[in-house]
């Protein structure tokens, strides 16, 4: 990297535009870095760089947010740890009262390391292997929602027998309230459910709503809670009312979810019934996403026009997806300066879709510098991969002006794993 490359734009080669320090840019909010550059420092002294930082008094300030919202007195609270297995974070959770909603056996067994009791489980999951049900059912699960007919009469098989029997429940699929989804069972079904629930001496006593994945509009919540209850009340056992499951998390200061207003439409709601129904909330991302920042080191910069192009020690198989979350998540630094570039924060590698971010606001960067890529906590590290050879980095968690190690580093020996050669 020669000088020319990191320099300011107008001491480059000829030939490179200097970018307008007049010239209009795009409005964008400026992102506060999320704690002291003193602490980002000694994390990385410490850790090393690329990063994972959990803020473990974010995370109980959502997690008492959202149990205030919701004041219905029959309401247990369940972390969907899809998008956050990390265990020292699910022992966060557990603590403060909260149960777990898993979707796959790889979330039980991660919950139960967690100190989770299989009674303050939900298994909401669909396309299940007999093993996987077996050993879902081997833990004592405490409540299944289930995805189809055939997953029932599975779910029947391998549960002859077995006391005491789990809850039941249906995933709901009515596509004028959920979507078009490949999810759960139509209200068409019951019917066929309930006779089939009866044939194995089960009794179908919840509903499953799951409205699809990071919806931030309220009102596609509180807007159908009436239609929801109204097909619940087509199952003759009812109980339960099991209602998402995909609230979404306001990224690069979006629309946010209004918990308030959630919870004031369902106590009304569910207060006016004639007997009491017991709720069951399954937040994930809006939990966990806000307490989440990836810290990455500037390894490279050059200038593209106006633009900057910063390289980084870290890379898309370290963070989920733009279609996954909705977009690029806030990117910030600790770097000062009043002139601000149009930024893309690039990957290591030569992946040309290796991009953590396009188009941010931020100053002149040089070689050491570092950024903090805001929101990371949900489907950071879960969904990370060893997709382009690299292991994955650490994860450390703070809280109470204190950090300790809660997953180390992996080196290139992960790679070989399981390999036979």
């Amino acid at each position: 990297m020669t000088q020319s490359e990191t320099a300011k734009p107008g001491t480059a080669k000829p030939g490179t535009a200097k970018p307008s320090e007049t010239q209009a840019k795009p409005a964008e909010i400026i992102h506060a870095p999320p704690f002291s550059q003193a602490l980002m420092q000694e994390l990385l002294s410490a850790y090393g760089s690329p990063l994972y930082v959990y803020q473990g008094d974010r995370l109980c300030q959502t997690l008492d947010h959202i149990t205030r919202s919701v004041d219905y007195p029959h309401t247990q609270f369940h972390f969907a740890s899809v998008t956050n297995g990390n265990v020292a974070l699910l022992q966060i959770i557990r603590q403060k009262g909260w149960g777990l909603h898993a979707n796959t056996p790889g979330d039980v067994f991660l919950g139960l390391q967690a100190g989770f009791l299989p009674t303050q489980i939900v298994y909401s999951g669909s396309n299940l292997s007999r093993e996987d049900l077996e050993q879902l059912i081997r833990w004592d699960i405490h409540r299944f929602n289930l995805d189809s007919l055939s997953q029932l009469r599975l779910f029947g098989d391998c549960s002859v027998a077995r006391s005491p029997t789990p809850a039941l429940g249906l995933r709901l699929n009515a596509p004028e309230l959920t979507g078009e989804s490949r999810i759960g069972i139509r209200p068409a079904e019951f019917e066929e459910a309930c006779a089939i629930a009866q044939q194995y001496g089960l009794t179908l006593t919840g509903l499953h709503f799951y409205r699809g994945t990071g919806t931030n509009a309220t009102a596609a919540f509180t807007q159908v809670i009436d239609q929801v209850i109204a097909i619940a009340q087509r199952l003759p056992h009812w109980q339960m009312l099991d209602f998402g499951g995909g609230f979404g998390y306001p990224y690069r200061s979006g629309a946010a979810f209004d918990w308030p207003e959630f919870g004031a439409a369902m106590r009304q709601k569910l207060a006016a019934l004639s007997r009491p129904i017991e709720l069951v909330i399954e937040p994930g991302r809006a939990v966990i996403a806000g307490c989440g920042v990836l810290l990455a080191q500037v390894v490279a910069v050059k200038w593209q026009g106006d633009r900057q192009i910063v390289g980084v020690d870290t890379t898309v198989a370290n963070l989920s997806v733009p279609a996954v979350h909705g977009g690029y998540r806030a990117i910030t630094t600790w770097v000062s300066g009043s002139s601000r570039h149009p930024t893309d924060i690039c990957g290591n590698t030569t992946y040309s879709r290796d991009y953590l971010g396009r188009g941010c606001e931020l100053p002149m960067l040089k070689v050491g510098d570092v950024v903090a890529i805001l929101d990371s906590g949900a489907y950071g590290y879960a969904m990370s991969s060893h997709f382009l050879h690299r292991p994955r980095p650490a994860e450390v968690l703070v809280a109470a002006n204190d950090h300790r190690l809660i997953r180390e580093r992996e080196d290139y020996s992960i790679l070989l794993n399981g390999q036979k050669f």
